[in-house]
């Protein structure tokens, strides 16, 4: 489809001040102070502070109304020898929460052990098969990471089986809230905590780090000790890299070179990484769907293992089978994939004017439909539910497009639900195969109420016309300093007019553009991912404009600039 190309504003004379002032001061490229005063970063010390993240910008953790709570409960459930059990999601942000609460309390030498559950047998979250079993192996306390907000039924059940549970989560909750021992949730109402962005992970450090804060033992190696878990699951979870997100991303990437984790080791080493600075785009592309293949194709509860391992050995075995599972994942990815378009080209004849998509099947893997339904985003723009029926009841998981709250629109239809979650871009849920078509009729009424459907053309922002002969190195070494990339704070996109072909077009890899382009005898190397679609229009010597972001190719040590190709417009 096509897509919407917003270019900058242009900067006010006062705004023109400040950053001739900034490229002054800080002996930087006109573009690159451009940036930062489009960032309404104005003053030297800010654009430090954001070039450097550092821990001073940490919330204290008591901040959150239940944390002294809380801390009191595992603290006394270490010290009387009582079972803890940590129940986590089983997606990169509830695995990674798991191991990292795994590990903090095994330190303290508490008796703790974990439950993620299988996303087949027991389904998203709390789950009372799950609950019973926790309560027969001899546990007293749970601690849910990444999940419970919502579970209302389960946490009563939890006190009826004569346990405690401690909720942390960064979900939205409902207008109920469960009545769990303690809550620690940025998005609760009345929760104090002033950054309400966290992942799972996050949420789950910021308990962890209080636990050593009252023990007196929150020295900068014990802050720092698990700072690559949470980089993987906050990059992984595509929260806002603002803020704490920020912090701890830009701190935990750091650590992840480290190489501390056994686990982690084996797994960059299996994907090829070895060689690269791990970035987020790494985390996103490479290495959060292997950690999430495990969860999808079988137990997440192997991810977990492979993240809490100290023995090398071990380690890469589980890496080995993770990264077959992935290989399955991938299998079914693409069948699912084209047999959901296959149905959507058939059931909506006038995609213009339909608001949402909502395509089932009785043959699809529950474990890969949300990330389908993040392609289907991506190539129609508009939200997606994809739903998986096996005799009579449906796993269905939806993606929504950036103007839409999908979580919203679902609880608006919740009378046609047996259970659901998320948040405003990513929803669960599961109904009966009988109320398919009347949550189909009143999702798409919904949608259609609340959804101008002039913003279903998807909006490219551009932060700057260049032309190619702008490109260097050293710019590029600037525009790293913006990093880490991500949500709120994406890498810069940049438009370069009447660029030249120059050479032939083709793909590589699953459906990726390749090509060269040449303006101004200077040439730039492209590569579209997922935009092998367009070869057929294209042709050697075609003149184009080109939406791209470039960076630093790395191959066996000899640094090259390559532009990503995000849309272009033949002339």
């Amino acid at each position: 489809m096509e897509k919407k190309w917003e270019f900058e504003q242009k900067l006010t004379p006062e705004l023109k001040a400040i950053r001739k002032l900034i490229r002054t001061q800080l002996k930087c490229p006109v573009l690159v102070a451009d940036l930062l005063v489009r960032k309404g970063l104005y003053t030297v010390e800010e654009i430090e502070e954001f070039f450097n993240p550092s821990p001073t910008g940490i919330h204290d953790p008591f901040l959150f109304k239940d944390m002294e709570k809380a801390v009191e409960r595992i603290l006394r459930a270490i010290d009387s020898k009582e079972k803890i059990t940590i129940y986590g999601d089983y997606d990169v942000d509830g695995t990674t929460a798991t191991s990292l609460l795994y590990l903090g309390l095994k330190r303290l030498d508490g008796i703790v052990d974990f439950y993620i559950p299988h996303r087949m047998i027991d389904g998203y979250g709390l789950s009372s098969a799950g609950l019973q079993q926790i309560q027969q192996d001899g546990t007293s306390l749970i601690i849910t990471v990444d999940c419970g907000i919502n579970a209302l039924d389960e946490v009563d059940m939890i006190n009826q089986l004569g346990m405690e549970v401690i909720i942390t989560d960064h979900h939205n909750p409902k207008d109920i809230l469960p009545n769990g021992y303690a809550i620690i949730n940025p998005k609760v109402p009345d929760c104090g905590y002033p950054f309400k962005q966290l992942a799972g992970v996050g949420v789950a450090y910021k308990l962890l780090m209080a636990i050593y804060t009252k023990l007196g033992i929150d020295s900068s190696d014990n802050i720092n000790k698990y700072l690559d878990l949470v980089a993987l699951g906050t990059v992984a979870d595509i929260v806002p890299l603002i803020g704490e997100n920020r912090i701890f991303a830009s701190m935990g990437l750091k650590h992840l070179e480290n190489k501390n984790n056994y686990g982690l080791n084996a797994l960059i080493d299996i994907a090829n990484l070895n060689d690269k600075t791990i970035n987020t785009s790494n985390i996103v592309f490479v290495l959060a769907p292997r950690i999430n293949a495990a969860g999808r194709m079988g137990s997440a509860a192997i991810s977990v293992e492979l993240l809490i391992s100290n023995e090398e050995k071990r380690s890469y075995e589980l890496a080995e089978i993770i990264e077959q599972q992935n290989s399955l994942r991938q299998q079914a990815d693409q069948k699912t994939y084209q047999e959901a378009c296959d149905i959507i080209s058939q059931k909506y004849k006038d995609l213009d004017n339909t608001p949402c998509i909502i395509v089932s099947s009785d043959g699809w893997h529950p474990g890969v439909i949300g990330v389908v339904a993040s392609k289907l985003v991506e190539r129609f723009y508009r939200p997606v539910i994809m739903i998986s029926f096996k005799d009579g009841l449906g796993s269905g998981s939806g993606r929504s497009i950036a103007s839409f709250d999908l979580f919203a629109a679902i609880t608006a239809v919740e009378n046609n639900l047996y259970s659901f979650g998320g948040h405003k871009y990513a929803v669960g849920l599961t109904l009966g195969q009988e109320s398919l078509d009347k949550f189909e009729l009143d999702l798409s009424k919904f949608v259609q109420h609340n959804l101008d459907l002039n913003s279903l053309i998807q909006t490219i922002e551009i932060d700057r016309t260049i032309e190619l002969y702008d490109i260097n190195l050293g710019l590029l070494d600037w525009i790293e300093k913006f990093s880490p990339f991500g949500p709120d704070n994406m890498r810069p996109v940049f438009c370069t007019k009447d660029v030249t072909i120059s050479s032939y077009p083709y793909t590589v890899g699953r459906n990726h553009l390749k090509m060269k382009v040449i303006k101004d005898g200077v040439t730039l190397d492209i590569i579209g991912y997922n935009l092998g679609h367009m070869l057929d229009k294209l042709r050697k010597n075609s003149v184009i404009d080109i939406v791209y972001t470039f960076e630093i190719n790395n191959f066996f040590g000899k640094k090259s600039i390559q532009g990503k190709l995000k849309d272009l417009r033949i002339h």
